[in-house]
């Protein structure tokens, strides 16, 4: 089971591509990348073999947010499905048994359940902290992520997350966190990611 910093690239927040970020983002430790674009130029192909061939080089994954035709049309490893964004077996059925499919579910353990059920290969729950990527996304607590773990799939923290907020979620069951700004945002991305993905080495 995977566990790990999970790099969310939220390219509308950033004022350019940053791909130097992303770069440092992954040589320090980022398992997964994805790619979210909500830009009215979206999906940026260019933009996307540039993030693949990063991930490749770093022997990461590559997520696409939201839209499963375009990550087989580009060969991504996965996709993430929010609340509206398609139908979890029409992506597997469409992406093949070894990509990696994930749900968001908020707070709500039955939406994780129907999802696994469905072919999910990971469930997302958040937010749990103000959030500038979602502001509006309803909270979620952290005993929910200490709740999933008897379902027995990865287990995602998404929202507000930073290396001052990180160890609780993880305490509480998250095998993976997914951090934005406190990545992107941070003065040095590489060394904030690097902190973010220590704190899932035992002997730390």
């Amino acid at each position: 089971m995977p566990r790990g910093l999970y790099a969310i690239y939220d390219r509308a927040s950033l004022d350019g591509d940053h791909l130097a970020h992303v770069e440092a983002i992954l040589a320090h430790g980022a398992l997964w990348l994805q790619y979210r674009d909500k830009r009215d130029s979206a999906p940026d192909r260019g933009l996307l073999c540039e993030l693949a061939a990063l991930t490749r080089a770093y022997d990461a994954r590559l997520i696409v947010n939201d839209d499963w035709p375009l990550a087989a049309e580009i060969g991504a490893d996965g996709v993430h499905l929010g609340q509206n964004d398609g139908n979890v077996a029409e992506a597997r059925a469409a992406l093949g048994e070894r990509a990696i499919i994930g749900i968001s579910c908020q707070d709500r353990i039955e939406r994780a359940r129907a999802g696994l059920a469905a072919g999910a290969s990971y469930i997302s729950f958040g937010r749990f902290f103000s959030s500038a990527t979602k502001p509006d996304a309803p909270p979620a607590a952290p005993a929910v992520l200490t709740a999933a773990r008897e379902l027995g799939a990865p287990i995602v923290a998404i929202g507000g997350i930073n290396r001052y907020n990180a160890r609780s979620l993880i305490t509480a069951g998250a095998d993976l966190i997914a951090v934005s700004g406190g990545l992107f945002a941070a003065p040095d991305p590489g060394a904030a990611a690097a902190e973010l993905a220590g704190l899932f080495d035992p002997s730390g």
